[in-house]
């Protein structure tokens, strides 16, 4: 899968997307856009978005965007609290739905 990292995640988060072509927003030239802009620039070009703001389901109609959507629920953005997720993350990338919100973590 092509896996567009939102800004917000340490971009070594890569490297725990074994077997994924993963690219970070700033990466792309992408950095400081709003998740809209985001969203519609990663349509076609990637196959998952992935990110740690749990507002983006309120904030954004993900239904109109034609990618998945994983989020991270962690106590941080940081590395060693987003790591443990990362089985879990690469599972659910088997299974999550485009147009649609897979949150993963407590």
């Amino acid at each position: 899968m092509r896996v567009l990292l939102d800004e917000c995640l340490p971009r070594q988060l890569k490297r725990d997307l074994v077997g994924h072509d993963s690219r970070t927003a700033p990466e792309m030239g992408w950095a400081s856009r709003e998740n809209g802009e985001l969203l519609s620039l990663a349509v076609g070009q990637f196959d998952v978005f992935l990110t740690v703001d749990r507002n983006l389901s309120y904030q954004q109609d993900v239904g109109q965007f034609d990618i998945r959507v994983v989020v991270l629920v962690a106590r941080s953005n940081r590395l060693a609290d987003l790591q443990p997720l990362m089985p879990q993350v690469l599972e659910t990338f088997k299974t999550a739905l485009p147009r649609q919100v897979t949150k993963v973590g407590a």
